[in-house]
């Protein structure tokens, strides 16, 4: 429907109706005239399965039209002549399949119109009364451009690792032209309703690896193409916006519905709902999916390895009689204050630079990974190392006992803000300036952390509580050279195991 606000027409409702309603105001044909001329007395909707729509209407005069429009080649196999510039003439099939071809190569959506003429008293419309016997009138296309955005979204996913094919009603090459202006891979090769009707499982099952788009489809198609990439172990991620698609949403790992002019029913059996309708959204989603999950693992990558480091300090003190290097106290403050708040600080983590040039991951893949494993062993051996480094450079240096706990206590932290800026980025580099700058919450969770620590060192009030004593600049410097060996030993062994791995990490500008 068109309507008028503010001097400006806008469409509400179907697009192509819309398109439809403007075209035949553009030739002089004033559509809410027409309507109280000719009142609709039944309709038949469209439906994929015969692709057309068909209404009849009585105007004041006792005349009855039986109005078509669809598909053009559904529509020419039930006329049996054409309107000519002479009056009603023989149909011409050919030729109008000629011109439709030729539309549809130009990426137009071509719709083909036709009208019977009834008895006045006739006031319902069967599909026996549509199937022959209609008089063709001609055919109108239209231009359905892709959005921008769009175009540049399917390029991302390309990027991502993921998968674009284009599952639609329109004619075979209308669907091949458009492949080819937003970009599909495979834009050559098409498969058609009718020739998936011919194909078994197994044949489809082949077939549907090579092939990205697929055209004159019907509803059960759909189910089909989710149900045959799904056997292959992808997940599947399908849109769709009809009562018909509800089946196929319910089936697909992640079903998809439009907000806007998606059925109540496509919108139950959907996990998601564009609002915007755009596929851009649906990208945006993967984008942010990524990052959240990205977070995830990095909390848990600096958590588990921090933890167990100071564990394995703990058990290796116990179980060789030696002295603990930190106090209770001191282990409860670290745990319940400094490793939380340094945590949480990756939880506001922005999205890495490389995060849509990554392959999806695998379907059954585990969060706590083998390298992650790797890593916490190999985090928890240099916080051993680093911590009883210290402390026996204290004992050697005869520092009273106090004063080596309390450089064992300041380098763990000290190691945890490092093993922090490495972590940030588990994909990529992190000796980029962007990198190391990172971001606010980060900056400002370490600027805390340290303040904290340094009137633990210092102030008396503190010191009598957490049983610490000043630290010299030297010793500072030390502890900090720790945290920068362990930073540089971590770093080097994700590189090689990066490239080794093949992967390329990411760079930023």
């Amino acid at each position: 429907m068109l309507c008028e606000s503010e001097g400006i027409w806008v469409v509400e409702g179907d697009p192509l109706e819309g398109a439809l309603l403007a075209f035949s105001s553009k030739v002089g044909i004033e559509a809410r005239k027409e309507k109280e001329i000719w009142r609709c007395t039944d309709a038949i909707p469209f439906d994929s399965k015969h692709r057309f729509m068909a209404t009849l209407n009585h105007d004041h005069n006792h005349h009855a039209f039986i109005f078509v429009k669809g598909a053009p080649e559904t529509i020419l196999s039930m006329c049996k002549d054409q309107r000519g510039a002479h009056g009603v003439e023989p149909l011409n099939a050919s030729y109008w399949r000629e011109k439709a071809d030729n539309a549809a190569i130009q990426g137009q959506r071509v719709l083909a119109i036709a009208i019977k003429p009834v008895k006045p008293e006739q006031t319902v419309l069967e599909l026996v009364d549509v199937k022959n016997s209609l008089t063709f009138i001609g055919m109108v296309g239209m231009l359905d451009l892709p959005r921008n955005e769009s175009v540049a979204a399917i390029a991302e996913c390309h990027r991502a690792g993921i998968r674009v094919k284009m599952i639609t009603g329109d004619h075979v090459k209308t669907a091949l032209a458009i492949a080819k202006q937003i970009g599909l891979q495979n834009s050559n090769t098409v498969l058609s309703g009718a020739e998936l009707d011919k194909m078994n499982d197994t044949e489809l099952r082949r077939a549907i690896l090579d092939c990205d788009i697929f055209a004159r489809t019907l509803p059960e198609h759909k189910l089909r193409l989710v149900t045959a990439l799904q056997s292959h172990g992808l997940i599947v991620a399908m849109t769709g916006d009809g009562v018909n698609d509800a089946l196929a949403l319910k089936r697909a790992d992640v079903g998809v519905a439009m907000g806007k002019k998606g059925s109540e029913a496509a919108k139950e059996a959907s996990k998601l709902v564009l609002a915007d309708d755009n596929f851009a959204s649906i990208v945006a989603a993967v984008r942010e999916g990524r990052t959240v999950y990205d977070n995830i693992k990095k909390v848990i990558s600096w958590t588990l390895p921090t933890n167990a480091g100071v564990s394995m300090i703990i058990i290796f003190a116990l179980f060789s009689g030696m002295t603990l290097p930190v106090t209770p106290i001191q282990i409860l403050w670290i745990n319940l204050i400094t490793a939380v708040t340094l945590g949480l600080a990756l939880a506001f983590e922005p999205t890495e630079e490389n995060v849509m040039r990554r392959p999806p991951r695998a379907k059954k893949e585990m969060l706590i990974s083998n390298y992650l494993t790797w890593h916490i062993i190999l985090v928890s051996i240099l916080f051993l190392l680093g911590v009883y480094g210290i402390y026996s450079y204290a004992m050697k240096g005869n520092y009273p006992i106090e004063l080596a706990r309390t450089l064992g206590m300041n380098t763990i932290v000290v190691m945890e803000i490092f093993h922090l800026l490495f972590i940030r980025n588990i994909f990529g580099t992190s000796l980029t300036w962007k990198r190391i700058r990172g971001t606010r919450v980060v900056w400002m969770t370490i600027s805390i952390i340290v303040l904290a620590q340094l009137a633990l060192t210092y102030l008396p009030v503190l010191q009598n509580v957490f049983s610490t004593q000043p630290v010299s600049v030297f010793d500072w410097i030390l502890m900090i050279g720790i945290g920068v060996a362990l930073f540089s030993i971590v770093e080097f062994e994700k590189q090689m195991r990066l490239r080794l791995g093949g992967i390329k990490l990411g760079k930023d500008v």
